[in-house]
């Protein structure tokens, strides 16, 4: 099996064992400040042509590969036109018919020019989890990390997925308003959470690899990302503020200091608890080191 991917390439931890078909190359916004995935030259955004992502799909099959899942790629493959995704879907279901669900990460802007009944036929050809990177949901985050969303058009997608019957998977940013912003960014995301009720949430940590100079620039001045205990203390907030019905929570990407598993909000104690420990006796709980973690 043979796929030519313009590298680098990413994908959500849970999608590891799909295969990943770029039907797309970088991300269609990439001017997010703290972000440096799609930042090689050779990342510069543009749609595969048609021809090409149905050879991949063809070389799979050819392959004898077990597929069960596909995960659209790059950053944002719902940037493409209703037709191209549909046509897209269509080729796996042809060529891979053992395929159990497609996903893609999604853009919330670029739900506005597809339809719900659009939404739903996709979701029909199988393409059903869309991974939301709302990040914040506080509006002043939001403008000052130049993601071109805000908390309304958020919401708007997710309603709009579930609307469609599809699954959404929010990831929200530990640590993204910095210090300053700390405490408003937590409470509004919640109240977005809350106000969306995702099928799935999970937090990671904000790195910056490359350097703050992005986000100092944007922050005007010096970003100054909150310490380990401030981290905790922000994932307090959020969790104290979160009121979700069955919403699958994770914190367990490699970036988190502390690993959270459970289900909002029947664990929400029990989560509220563990973070608490970090908090006020972090020797008697389990913390990635920062040899161990991961970006």
């Amino acid at each position: 099996m043979l796929i030519n991917y313009i590298e680098p390439v990413f994908r959500p931890p849970s999608e590891w064992k799909s295969l990943i078909l770029q039907v797309t190359n970088g991300c269609s916004w990439n001017q997010c400040s703290f972000c440096d995935m799609y930042t090689q030259p050779q990342k510069a955004f543009r749609a595969q042509k048609l021809d090409k992502v149905e050879q991949d799909i063809l070389a799979v099959a050819q392959s004898g590969a077990p597929v069960s899942r596909v995960f659209l790629a790059d950053g944002d493959a719902m940037s493409l036109p209703f037709a191209r995704l549909e046509a897209i879907c269509e080729l796996i279901n042809r060529h891979l018919p053992q395929v159990t669900r497609i996903s893609s990460y999604c853009l919330p802007r670029n739900l506005n020019n597809k339809t719900p009944e659009q939404l739903a036929r996709l979701r029909e050809l199988g393409l059903s989890l869309l991974y939301v990177g709302c990040e914040s949901g506080d509006d002043e985050v939001l403008a000052k990390i130049q993601k071109g969303e805000t908390f309304e058009s958020s919401l708007a997608a997710l309603l709009k997925i579930r609307a469609a019957g599809m699954k959404s998977s929010v990831m929200i940013l530990n640590g993204l308003g910095g210090v300053a912003l700390s405490h408003q960014h937590a409470v509004n995301s919640a109240k977005l959470m809350n106000a969306a009720q995702p099928d799935y949430l999970s937090t990671l940590v904000v790195t910056l690899p490359l350097g703050t100079e992005r986000m100092d620039a944007v922050f005007g001045g010096q970003f100054q990302l909150p310490d380990q205990m401030g981290l905790f203390q922000e994932m307090h907030t959020l969790l104290e503020h979160l009121e979700l019905e069955q919403t699958i929570f994770r914190s367990d990407h490699a970036s988190n200091y502390l690993v959270l598993k459970g289900v909002l909000g029947k664990d929400k104690a029990k989560l509220l608890a563990q973070v608490a420990l970090a908090i006020n006796a972090p020797r008697s709980i389990p913390l990635r080191q920062e040899w161990q973690r991961g970006f």
